[in-house]
């Protein structure tokens, strides 16, 4: 018996019939969005190697968060550009910090119809950029440093954080601030986990507009080689033991392969992060007029979900969100 010839082209014929066999999906659910607040200014401030974005006044960063939320969103990273920087960075865990009155400004303006996500980190808030305190050598302490998280956890929790994002790469952090929040009463937060983020060439532009770019040396030390696949699984299964609720792989398109990998892994929600650079490069050759950016911005983020990703932390949200409508 001879069977028919399989002949996909008539499955593609028509954008009703493309959608209704559509193996992806791509929501505005699935996105959030990063919004940086920045201390000590009374307009927003463009972000020139990011265009589109900007360092929030807490009232513009309603306004962009409510924009963004009406079309669809429904998630938001909140990272903090202090006014004064030490080499601790104490403005981290300070419940009056300006990251801690933008957490609260969202939960305000969204109320719990949004999911408020803290950056944890140090690195926006010392001196030297680095994400986390160091010893005597000039080298990070890791231990010095998860004390720190935890007192960050904390504060983030008590200014209305839904999750907390420890984007350090320090052995330990998940377990240091799962036991932190717990032992605070505050088992109700929940852990998004960098845990396998790349020492990258894509974060340029974050570090212009989060001001962290370290004063001398790298971050190679902490963040991992982007050689190793197997190392960032080993990562990504430590978290989750340690009690990570979702984990994230960054940056996203140099990594769609260990995306897959963390979903075949399985144990949690699967979460990347779309980076500045990434974003930067479909923003300039758009600027050019060398890619559409509307089309090359889904393509983009449907890789992304394609590869396994739950959740995409992406520059593009607005954008995105407005053009999925």
């Amino acid at each position: 018996m001879a069977f028919p010839i399989h002949r996909p082209r008539r499955l593609r014929r028509t954008a009703a019939l493309r959608d209704l066999v559509r193996e992806t999906d791509l929501t505005p659910r699935q996105l959030v969005a990063p919004l940086f607040v920045k201390e000590g200014i009374d307009d927003p401030a463009p972000i020139a190697s990011m265009p589109g974005q900007a360092q929030h006044t807490l009232e513009s960063l309603r306004k962009e968060a409510r924009e963004i939320f009406e079309r669809g969103v429904r998630a938001f990273v909140l990272f903090g550009v202090p006014l004064r920087k030490d080499a601790e960075g104490s403005e981290a865990w300070n419940d009056q910090g300006i990251v801690q009155r933008g957490i609260g400004a969202l939960r305000e303006e969204l109320g719990d119809d949004a999911v408020v996500i803290a950056d944890l980190c140090l690195d926006e808030y010392t001196d030297h950029g680095h994400c986390g305190v160091l010893d005597e050598l000039g080298n990070v302490d890791n231990d010095a440093t998860l004390e720190r998280y935890r007192w960050i956890a904390g504060s983030h929790a008590r200014a209305g954080a839904d999750l907390v994002a420890p984007s350090g790469m320090m052995d330990g952090q998940v377990a240091a601030i799962r036991s932190a929040l717990d032992g605070d009463g505050r088992s109700d937060v929940g852990i998004l986990a960098y845990a396998a983020k790349f020492a990258s060439a894509f974060y340029g532009p974050f570090r212009d507009a989060a001001e962290c770019t370290p004063r001398f040396g790298d971050r190679a030390g902490y963040q991992l080689d982007p050689g190793n696949g197997d190392e960032a699984l080993r990562e990504i299964r430590a978290d989750l033991d340690q009690g990570a609720d979702i984990v994230m792989v960054k940056p996203a398109l140099p990594y769609l392969d260990v995306i897959r990998r963390a979903r075949q892994e399985g144990g949690a929600p699967v979460a990347a992060y779309n980076v500045s650079g990434e974003y930067a490069m479909v923003k300039a050759a758009a600027e050019q007029g060398w890619i559409e950016e509307h089309q090359a911005v889904l393509e983009v983020l449907t890789a992304i979900r394609r590869a396994g990703a739950d959740l995409i932390l992406t520059y593009h949200a607005g954008d995105a969100a407005g053009w999925l409508s």
